[in-house]
């Protein structure tokens, strides 16, 4: 009598987190997708489920079994690639996505995973997209489109099968529905968000451990550019007057005391904010970015009066004035030295502040503790390349 082996159908759960151990940020963001299996499609992908708005991954188990492991590792970061450049959410196409929206999304992604995928999936570079440079975007594929020149029969090298043939587009894109219905749009509002937050802690858990893993530094810093929240400095800046606010009060019979009227007298408040704002004058802040610095405290003296204190290794304190609110003045360079926060912080810390703004291109190291609110503002290439990491806000001067 022969005994038939019992086999056991492919489940990707049980191999991710082995295939995914050199890959921190992989690993972190796996953690938060969906994964199911699946033979309705003949290979993997993924989509935004519209009625939990969570991000899925669909596989076949016949077709993920048949791979290498390099090759199961590749199509995983292949399918989480499109979650994270938003094809399956912000920069998917109006209307129905067509093959070639496909194949000009799989060529963005596999740019980062040359030798990773099956031999049957489109490559920048190589056969009918020998036209193809490696490392655009999908948008750049899309615009510099090349149809595959046909052969004697009329038909091109790609073929004119649908996303997930062997010749097109490897991977399946038809899960992408619920284009222009308020359940699509709605579930994919939740999932832009969702992302954010996701690929935030992916960041965080990849940069505490051993690292991106094979992430490329292009793609880390395209990441790291759309977690950065993008704030209005002028508005920051007037929230940061509004918040610093001191209100005094003194009694006054002209007002009504609502709490005992006409027994005891009423309260008149008057708020004011005691604002420094220290400029950084040191050789290393360029005219331009000073003048970009004096024009920003010239729009802020239209809603504030505030104290501008100039320094660079020591704090100018003959140039130090009061900018009345609605007044303007002739702002010139008052020195060339070397920098120094902790001296301005010191300056702001012995008196009667509520609130500094420091003025700056960063370079230089952090200073101690301020006793009020500190901000910093700068213009967007120092932002991107500061000395120093603080938890305090950066305003961005553009």
């Amino acid at each position: 009598m022969t005994k038939e082996k019992k086999t056991t159908e492919f489940d990707l759960n049980m191999h991710t987190a082995r295939l995914l151990l050199s890959e921190p940020f992989f690993a972190a963001l796996s953690r938060r997708i969906d994964k199911k299996k699946t033979r309705s499609i003949p290979t993997a992908g993924v989509r935004v489920n519209p009625t939990t708005a969570q991000f899925e991954l669909f596989y076949n188990p016949d077709f993920m079994e048949s791979l290498t492991d390099v090759q199961k590792l590749g199509v995983l970061k292949h399918e989480f690639y499109h979650i994270i450049f938003e094809h399956v959410t912000s920069r998917r196409p109006e209307g129905k996505m067509t093959r070639e929206d496909n194949i000009q999304m799989d060529l963005a992604i596999n740019s980062n995973l040359i030798g990773e995928l099956p031999d049957d999936c489109c490559m920048p570079g190589v056969g009918p997209y020998e036209w193809a440079p490696v490392g655009k975007s999908y948008e750049w594929y899309k615009a510099n489109w090349q149809e595959p020149e046909q052969d004697e029969n009329g038909e091109g090298e790609g073929g004119e099968g649908e996303a997930g043939d062997e010749q097109g587009s490897f991977d399946d894109h038809s899960q992408w529905g619920g284009e222009g219905t308020e359940e699509g749009s709605t579930a994919n509002e939740i999932a832009k968000e969702r992302l954010k937050e996701a690929l935030k802690e992916a960041v965080e858990e990849a940069s505490k451990s051993s690292g991106w893993g094979s992430v490329s530094a292009q793609t880390r810093k395209e990441i790291i550019d759309r977690l950065k929240v993008k704030v209005d400095w002028k508005k920051a800046l007037r929230y940061f007057v509004k918040t610093s606010q001191r209100a005094a009060k003194k009694s006054t019979v002209r007002r009504l005391n609502h709490r005992f009227p006409y027994i005891h007298s009423g309260k008149k408040v008057t708020r004011t904010a005691n604002i420094m704002i220290a400029v950084d004058q040191s050789g290393s802040v360029s005219d331009t970015m000073l003048i970009k610095i004096f024009s920003a405290m010239d729009a802020l003296s239209k809603i504030a009066t505030f104290t501008l204190v100039p320094f660079d290794s020591e704090v100018q304190t003959e140039h130090i004035f009061e900018w009345k609110k609605g007044k303007r003045h002739q702002t010139k360079r008052v020195s060339m030295g070397g920098t120094d926060f902790q001296c301005v912080t010191d300056y702001c810390n012995k008196k009667n502040f509520d609130g500094l703004v420091i003025a700056t291109d960063m370079e230089a190291p952090a200073p101690g503790a301020c006793k009020v609110k500190r901000i910093w503002l700068t213009t967007p290439e120092h932002a991107e390349r500061p000395y120093f990491e603080t938890r305090e806000i950066v305003l961005v001067v553009d």
